[in-house]
């Protein structure tokens, strides 16, 4: 809630909006022909430790700022809070729930308006005091009442009436004067849930968005070596998967499937972690960069982005994370999220890479195989 007033020929002009928290608002031009006005007035409800500036009941910061026209001695500024505009104490009743109390002097500013201690007895009419000493014209003061427990009503308006004193105690005659009014409001309460979450995709290739592996773009992950087996020259070929997951125990992914096989006819499975030896019968994975290279392309890359033991845990394991070593195994855990620790973690890509090597003897035919590869959660 904002209001505004004006003096115009002694009538007091009222408009009122609907504003959301923390508010700003300057407000009422006083009446009083014998003080000043405090010009650019404005209360700002500023968040607490735990509570939104203009939470009702909340323990909150008020944060005063305006200009001081008089240069008179300044011992002391009052301010007090009221349910309604006016200046000084008339009239004034203190609005339900108000606490000022345990209130604290949060933050001073202006160059001539600083050296305050605060003075809390009186619920509602909290001052601030020093030695008494003069100001410059119009010095603009920033002050800062942190504590301050707001009225308890909702979306309700409150007033404080603000006076400067040469007196170090709030007595005698005012020397400026001006009020501000701000408004306590609705709590608007936003919620969601997230769920236990997996993100695991496989195919031929996966990219990134926005420099985050994402799974909508994975291609089919129908996949042909680079060249025709031969006993003279290694084959291979590589696949990718991405995995992501919120579970506290993290993620395990297991390769599962049979070996390259035409017919009867099949391609000895790397059942220990080796090198390829060309002539030999071998087919086999690992899931890191290699040395090895075929004349088309790279064979394998390393998981990206790289493990870093926080937000990505991703990581090839044991027999599966070594150059130029080869493995394939069904059932065998060839990744999970364990670096520094099992647990949740980020979106990584995995590139896996397959080699072929076939002894002279091989029979003649098209060797395939279908390999699942299964990523588990544990929450």
């Amino acid at each position: 809630m904002q209001v505004k007033r004006g003096l115009l020929t002694r009538r007091l002009i009222v408009s009122a909006a609907l504003v959301f928290a923390p508010l700003s608002i300057v407000a009422f031009q006083g009446n009083d022909a014998s003080a000043a006005q405090l010009l650019n007035r404005s209360l700002t409800l500023q968040a607490g430790a735990t509570d939104g500036g203009s939470l009702p009941g909340g323990d909150v910061n008020h944060l005063f700022q305006f200009d001081i026209p008089s240069t008179d001695s300044l011992g002391s500024i009052e301010f007090r809070y009221c349910t309604t505009a006016g200046i000084g104490a008339t009239g004034c009743t203190t609005p339900t729930g108000l606490d000022t109390t345990s209130a604290t002097l949060g933050s001073e500013a202006g160059s001539d308006v600083t050296g305050f201690s605060i003075v809390n007895t009186t619920n509602g009419v909290p001052y601030l005091t020093r030695t008494a000493a003069a100001p410059t014209a119009n010095d603009t003061a920033l002050l800062r009442i942190d504590g301050v427990i707001n009225p308890t009503g909702v979306n309700e308006s409150f007033f404080v009436r603000i006076s400067t004193y040469t007196a170090t105690d709030t007595t005698g005659t005012a020397i400026d004067q001006g009020t501000v009014t701000a408004s306590t409001a609705e709590p608007i309460i936003i919620s969601g849930t997230m769920p236990e979450s997996l993100i695991f995709c496989t195919g031929e290739e996966i990219s990134t968005t926005l420099g985050i592996p994402d799974c909508s773009t994975a291609t089919p992950g129908l996949i042909e070596f680079d060249q025709l087996f031969s006993p003279t020259d290694t084959a291979s070929t590589r696949s990718q998967m991405s995995a992501s997951t919120n579970a506290g125990f993290g993620y395990v992914i297991t390769v599962n499937g049979d070996t390259l096989t035409s017919g009867a006819n099949e391609i000895d499975p790397m059942a220990t972690a080796t090198t390829g030896v060309r002539g030999t019968g071998q087919f086999g994975l690992n899931l890191v960069e290699n040395t090895v290279t075929t004349t088309t392309i790279p064979v394998g890359l390393n998981v990206a982005p790289t493990p870093d033991a926080g937000d990505l845990r991703g990581e090839p394991t044991a027999d599966y994370d070594t150059p130029d070593t080869f493995k394939f195994l069904t059932g065998d855990t060839v990744a999970s999220s364990t670096n520094g620790g099992l647990g949740p973690t980020n979106a990584q890509i995995y590139t896996v890479s397959y080699i072929v090597n076939v002894p002279g003897n091989q029979a003649a035919g098209t060797y395939t195989t279908t390999l699942t590869y299964i990523c588990t959660p544990t929450f």
